[in-house]
């Protein structure tokens, strides 16, 4: 008995977030997916099985809308990430060196707006960066500038806003890695003559390498599918894969192109998370 109650306790710790996952990750993707080989109509639901086909991956191979869609999703998710890391970095670090007793107060602050709706934030950036917004107001009212900038309904609107939605994606991940990290390893290594760039090259940065890619993941694969900040902030003609699928599905109506669309994203996103997964069992 002694034996048998912490294997069923292990069982159940297993298998309760297995099926937590099935129903609702695995479940839905598989339904997602069997949809794309369907045909679309104007029947409810939108789409046929009877017969299967491929006339949605078809499009989609075909169709340059969906590689331009996808290769701009990917250029601005990829350099949003960069950001965040060059941002991400100092903050992570700073708070990893702080006085201990200070350090729950600077992450509830890292934290601090996930306490606000996603959506309210984002409008909020809205009022702030439109051509009569407060920014644009107050660098006219110092005379820095005459008529108001282009802040908003392009690529740099949306890059903000993806920088400032995801940075503590990138913040925590880093700090846990430095939070960790012995500074007497740094110590050493300038009582041994390195300079500080060469100690964070040499000693700090590979030592958080992990703490960095995990940001890196979880700051590139929710930005390179994001909706709500191209669509509020970048404008009509910033046409990210998250508007694209927005459109096929409650626009056009062609539900089999769009679980194609998100089947194939979900399928290519996955390819960085394996890689991480091998790198880290290498570790």
């Amino acid at each position: 008995m002694n034996i048998l109650w912490p294997r069923a306790i292990r069982f159940w710790i297993i298998a309760l977030p297995l099926a937590w996952l099935a129903m609702f990750l695995a479940a839905p993707f598989l339904m997602s997916f069997a949809i794309s080989f369907g045909t679309a109509t104007d029947t409810a639901p939108p789409f046929q099985m009877d017969p299967p086909g491929f006339a949605a991956w078809r499009l989609l191979a075909s169709d340059t809308l969906y590689l331009d869609a996808f290769l701009t999703s990917a250029r601005i998710a990829a350099s949003a990430t960069v950001l965040t890391i060059l941002l991400g970095y100092p903050m992570a670090y700073a708070i990893a060196r702080a006085p201990e007793r200070r350090r729950p107060l600077l992450i509830i602050l890292v934290m601090l707006p996930f306490w606000t709706s996603f959506l309210i934030r984002i409008y909020a950036w809205t009022a702030l960066l439109k051509p009569s917004g407060l920014i644009n107001a107050a660098l006219q009212g110092i005379g820095l500038i005459d008529t108001p900038l282009e802040l908003i309904n392009n690529e740099f609107a949306v890059h903000l806003g993806l920088v400032y939605v995801y940075l503590p994606f990138m913040v925590l991940p880093l700090y846990a890695s430095l939070e960790k990290l012995d500074p007497a390893l740094e110590e050493a290594a300038a009582d041994l003559g390195a300079r500080p760039w060469a100690n964070f090259l040499t000693v700090t940065l590979p030592l958080t390498l992990p703490g960095l890619a995990a940001g890196a993941l979880l700051v590139f694969i929710p930005a390179s599918a994001e909706f709500i900040v191209p669509d509020l902030l970048g404008g009509p003609d910033t046409n990210l894969l998250g508007r694209v699928i927005w459109s096929e599905f409650f626009s056009n109506r062609d539900w089999p192109a769009t679980a194609a669309l998100a089947s194939a994203l979900v399928a290519i996103l996955a390819g960085p998370i394996l890689l991480f997964q091998r790198l880290q069992a290498r570790a």
